[in-house]
């Protein structure tokens, strides 16, 4: 161990400097979502006397393979420390190598600036399209405010620099020498250029965060830019990236929600008190029932009636609780869904393909959801649902309902709910919606809720994570 590790490790040093740095970090991973224990932490702390401090790649992975268990916190991780371990304080980037000439103020010409990033794009430097993002922040994003004091804001600089622009130029001036291209080779390049585009945007966040610490504080700066992780982000509020992404998860999150149950039941609780054995077992201590005996706890698949409101936003959070249901249908001995707008129709069909994206398509297309204006009609679908279906529902059934209950001020329809819940085994209602707004305008949660087992908010995946966990 070198002596500037020795002597920041030995003894009891101030927690100031390097160590409290490192503290602060943990605390806004926790504050972020990222659970760490204090084990974690102190091996953290640990982990210090290994590895060169100056290694900044070494320091981080370092620190995410003590404090990371779940990849999606890994885009949190990566925010914070780029806040709390930045690659360099208050320094000017090196432009020497650049073809750039600064004025007498040291401003850049926009039309230089431009032209030299196309070059270095087109090359690939990596080192030379971060220094050109860190001095796009400068030149472009500075606003100086009334007191003197200045700011950077990241709409300045891509106001200077249109993203879809560049990538059009690129891909121009690619294809201007003539050649053929095959659409394949076409589509690699663009590939190639738009991963280099997103690695300037990448770095141009990463600056104006930099500086934003540098000017409010790290602590300050981290609860307000950091992103949750994707877990905890609502399904009203998902990116079409975020969607993609929750989609790629849903499969293995399964498979290890599948292993959590199985053991669950395999080492559940036993089940009711068996007198009759207690009793005779007893007769061995005169009668003093000292070891109760129990009958075993027969595990049960439920069978499960799911009822999906797909209207409007609400439709995503539908989407996503059955693609989690339909990959874990093993741990259920029967799954069938019935999806609603304004009326109710049977689509558990659509879903025995095995590809769910297809399924949803045909939901929309082919299911009958509309009855009159296609506006969510709760008391219309129930009625409907009791009508055809609710014959199938028996005290081995789940019902769960999908949708944050806003019927647009028509019927209720509540007492289908109330007959479900006396023939099937439990009534769970699924409710998108924070519980603040449960009751509010439209909305008739509480009408429903007192015939529900339970009206549980989930509104991100982990939320949903944790219901089919207790329910399975």
């Amino acid at each position: 161990m070198d002596r500037h590790h020795a002597v920041m490790l030995e003894g009891e040093p101030p927690l100031n400097g390097f160590l409290q740095r490192l503290l602060d970090f943990e605390d806004a991973l926790r504050r972020s979502g990222v659970e760490i224990a204090l084990s974690e932490g102190i091996d953290s702390f640990e982990a210090l006397r290994h590895i060169e401090l100056v290694d900044r790649p070494q320091l981080r992975e370092a620190l995410a393979a003590l404090t990371i268990k779940n990849h999606t916190h890994r885009r949190a991780f990566d925010d914070l420390f780029e806040i709390y371990f930045p690659k360099r304080r208050g320094e000017t980037p090196d432009t020497s190598d650049l073809d750039l000439e600064p004025n007498a103020d040291g401003d850049i010409d926009q039309e230089d600036y431009l032209r030299e990033l196309i070059r270095q794009l087109m090359e690939g430097d990596e080192s030379a399209i971060r220094r050109l993002a860190q001095l796009a922040v400068e030149q472009f994003g500075r606003v100086e405010g009334r007191d003197g004091g200045e700011s950077y804001f990241q709409y300045r600089v891509f106001r200077a620099i249109d993203i879809n622009q560049i990538l059009d130029e690129l891909m121009r001036q690619q294809f201007d020498d003539g050649e053929d291209r095959t659409a394949l080779e076409e589509r690699l390049l663009r590939d190639e250029f738009e991963a280099r585009m997103r690695m300037f945007r990448e770095e141009v966040e990463a600056e104006i965060r930099r500086r934003a610490a540098e000017q409010r504080g790290a602590d300050q700066v981290a609860d307000r830019m950091v992103r949750p992780p994707l877990e905890e982000v609502d399904f009203f509020r998902l990116s079409a990236v975020e969607q993609a992404e929750m989609r790629a998860q849903i499969r293995p999150l399964a498979r290890k929600l599948a292993s959590r149950v199985s053991v669950k039941r395999k080492h559940g609780k036993d089940g009711k008190l068996d007198v009759r054995k207690t009793v005779r077992k007893s007769m061995s201590t005169g009668g003093v029932p000292f070891d109760p005996t129990f009958k075993p706890r027969k595990p049960h698949k439920p069978e499960l009636h799911i009822l999906c409101d797909v209207s409007g936003s609400v439709a995503s959070f539908a989407r996503f609780t059955l693609m989690l249901v339909y990959t874990l249908q093993e741990q259920f001995s029967k799954v069938r869904s019935y999806a609603f707008i304004d009326t109710l129709d049977e689509v558990t069909r659509l879903f025995e393909t095995g590809d769910f994206q297809v399924a949803m398509k045909r939901m929309i297309s082919e299911a009958d959801l509309v009855w009159f204006d296609g506006h969510s009609d709760y008391g219309h679908s129930f009625s409907r649902f009791h009508e055809e279906y609710s014959k199938d529902v028996s005290p081995k059934s789940t019902v769960i309902v999908l949708g944050d209950a806003r019927n647009n001020y028509r019927a209720t329809n509540a007492w289908v709910l109330q007959d479900l819940q006396h023939k099937a085994r439990r009534v769970f209602w699924l409710n998108p919606e924070p519980m603040q707004f449960w009751g509010t305008g439209d909305s008739v949660a509480y009408s429903y809720a007192r015939y529900c087992d339970e009206m549980v908010e989930v509104r991100n995946l982990k939320q949903l994570t944790g219901f089919v966990e207790r329910i399975a």
